[in-house]
């Protein structure tokens, strides 16, 4: 009863017009964030962060919570109609939203998106208000062994269920994590793999990396192929652009899977919406009856991902206000922020500052029904967008990329690393290895490996630490488990091939 009355107090701060006004503006920022690829949510936060300093708190962490959660959701436009992740919580929505885009779907797939992040981001919202404490409390019992785990789980996973061939994945993966250790070793200060280039002292960047592999790649694959791209036949009779009962049936259970899973997973520090939206794609087509259907169009790949990094992006927000530590680095910007208005995050915020806490939850349920408003009413222009020639919007795909890409840095290396990318990309569509792993390596491989290096560090180089563990030891036999079953009925075929007795024929007479 205390909890829906500290929740009623939060609606009466947040429904006050200057709160609304901040929320509102919050999610169209975030969208805007999320479309643009290289800005990302932490910049944004970080950017705007000046801006607010004669702002009340309140106000200032009610808007950044809307960039959070809309960033999540503009991501999606692009990886629906042009193949291009805004954002790297969306690389798994390029697997089947943009196939939907290509049979006339674009707006089912945005649809679906929109509504199930709003459906996540309330049950993750609840969740929040009632759980946080308890959740902040298992999160801490995650060390690095257990992270380590947690990134191996979500590899495995990947390879699996992206690709026709396991061994294909595992190949993408393997680049994805070289990729991931160029630059400056954290641990010793030493180039890795720079080659003498300056510029990949800061790492491989997941932009140029992203855009020229699912962007440029795509162009250049649709160019050669006189079928591909043909999105522009999208029907745009107002019936077809929003799902319909089917698409619901198939997607109730993703979006409450995606929502738990999300939630769970970006409560963790450090773990994210990328992990989260991975885990979330790999558990539908998992749990599928026709998991055939994944990569080719499948509704689910849509809702389950999009619903898993919207909650996750709540989920990040329960150890920033319960311990005080950043779920995320966009959750570490906002802590600095509330350090700036003197507002400490921790187990006491909730009693000295119950009117700012209150008033933040309740306009996350605001700024998600806001972000459902704006994007059903938007969908028409979304889906018409995809109608242009498919010589134009080759054209102002590469265009946005180059523009986007050299805004980065101002550099051209990143241009020309891009159009590296953009042919690799290329090459691998052909040759049937799926991109995602690659990119997802990329982002989640320097956690994956600090992770390794804190808990050998910590065991003084022994790897018996990841099994030792129970919670590492457990997330490691599911990932062991994930790569080995599905390979169990080739292997079971392969040996009863070897052991068939030959027919030894007959003497002639």
């Amino acid at each position: 009863m205390e909890t829906l009355q500290h929740l009623l107090g939060g609606f009466q701060i947040a429904l006050l017009p200057v709160n609304l006004l901040f929320a509102f503006a919050g999610v169209v920022i975030g969208q805007l964030i999320g479309v643009l690829p290289g800005i990302g949510p932490p910049a944004g936060v970080a950017i705007l962060l000046p801006a607010t300093f004669k702002l009340n708190p309140t106000s200032a962490m009610i808007m950044f919570a809307g960039i959070y959660y809309g960033a999540m959701y503009g991501g999606t436009i692009t990886s629906v109609l042009i193949n291009i992740p805004g954002e790297a919580a969306s690389v798994m929505t390029t697997l089947d939203g943009h196939q939907m885009a290509r049979q006339g779907r674009a707006g089912p797939a945005l649809g679906i998106a929109a509504f199930g992040s709003f459906i996540a981001g309330t049950i993750a919202t609840v969740i929040l208000m009632f759980f946080a404490p308890w959740l902040a409390g298992v999160a801490l019992s995650f060390g690095p062994p257990e992270y380590a785990a947690l990134m191996v789980l979500a590899f495995a996973l990947v390879i699996g269920l992206t690709a026709a061939s396991p061994a294909r994945g595992l190949a993408s993966l393997a680049a994805g994590l070289f990729l991931a250790v160029v630059g400056v070793d954290v641990m010793t200060g030493l180039p890795r793999f720079t080659f003498g280039q300056l510029p990949l002292l800061d790492g491989m960047d997941f932009v140029p990396v992203a855009m020229g592999i699912f962007g440029i790649g795509e162009v250049l694959v649709s160019l050669e192929d006189e079928s591909a791209g043909d999105a522009g036949a999208a029907r745009l009779r107002l019936a077809d652009l929003f799902p319909n009962r089917q698409d619901w049936a198939l997607s109730r259970v993703p979006i409450l899977r995606g929502s738990l899973l999300g939630f769970l997973i970006g409560a963790l520090p450090g773990a994210g919406a990328t992990t989260a939206s991975m885990v979330s794609y790999a558990a539908e087509r998992r749990f599928s009856r026709h998991p055939e259907r994944f990569g080719h169009g499948a509704i689910e790949g849509v809702a389950g991902p999009e619903s898993a990094n919207n909650a996750a992006a709540v989920g990040a927000l329960v150890p920033l206000l319960t311990l005080g530590i950043p779920g995320s680095a966009t959750t570490a910007v906002m802590l600095g922020g509330l350090l700036i208005f003197g507002l400490r995050p921790g187990p006491l915020l909730y009693q000295q500052h119950p009117d700012y806490e209150g008033g933040l939850i309740a306009s996350m349920y605001i700024g998600n029904a806001m972000l459902v408003v704006l994007n059903t009413v938007f969908i028409p222009v979304f889906v018409a967008a995809v109608r242009v020639q498919k010589a134009v919007l080759a054209a102002l795909i590469v265009t946005f990329s180059i523009v986007g890409v050299y805004s980065l840095e101002n550099s051209m290396f990143s241009v020309w690393l891009m159009l590296l990318f953009g042919g690799i990309g290329f090459f691998m569509k052909k040759l049937q290895y799926p991109p995602a792993p690659l990119v997802l390596a990329l982002v989640l491989g320097q956690t994956l490996e600090m992770a390794v290096r804190q808990s050998l560090k910590m065991s003084h180089g022994d790897l018996g630490i990841f099994i030792s563990r129970p919670l590492s030891a457990a997330l490691l036999t599911v990932a062991l488990a994930m790569v080995v079953l599905p390979a169990l009925p080739a292997l079971r075929r392969r040996v009863a091939g070897g052991r068939k007795v030959p027919e030894i024929p007959a003497p002639q007479r």
